[in-house]
């Protein structure tokens, strides 16, 4: 199951896994960020609380994850991955080849940290467009 938080007036949002994700999760993150998307142009920051990676619960899911982060990538200007797992910091370093979010590991508890990360790197960017 993920909990997702869309903060419209900041244009973040929040996922929260609780356990092995599933097609069904990225269908309802789609459904939720894709008309913000629509009507704003981009999502200034995603962020992923979880003390532990919870893994796929198929291969269905993790396709349905590849596909999402594929048609979403550029519509989305950071990533707060907010974990104490290890694929936190191995994924920061690793998704700027993939990806052109930004991307940030911070430790589970710095969740305020990463929420003001993406605050201030998103102002930067408007200030220089």
């Amino acid at each position: 199951m993920l909990t997702v938080n869309l903060n419209e007036d900041e244009g973040i949002v929040l996922l929260e896994p609780k356990g092995a994700l599933s097609k069904e999760d990225f269908t309802l993150v789609a459904s939720t960020v894709d008309p913000y998307i629509e009507k704003s142009g981009k999502l200034n920051g995603v962020l992923i609380h979880t003390k532990s990676f919870p893994g796929w619960d198929s291969f269905g899911a993790l396709i349905k994850h590849l596909s999402f982060v594929k048609d979403h990538h550029k519509k989305v200007r950071c990533v707060a991955l907010v974990t104490d797992s290890a694929i936190g910091g191995f994924a920061e370093h690793v998704a700027s080849h993939f990806i052109s979010a930004e991307v940030k590991h911070f430790a589970y508890d710095q969740m305020y940290d990463a929420r003001n990360w993406i605050r201030r790197t998103t102002s930067t960017h408007a200030s220089t467009a």
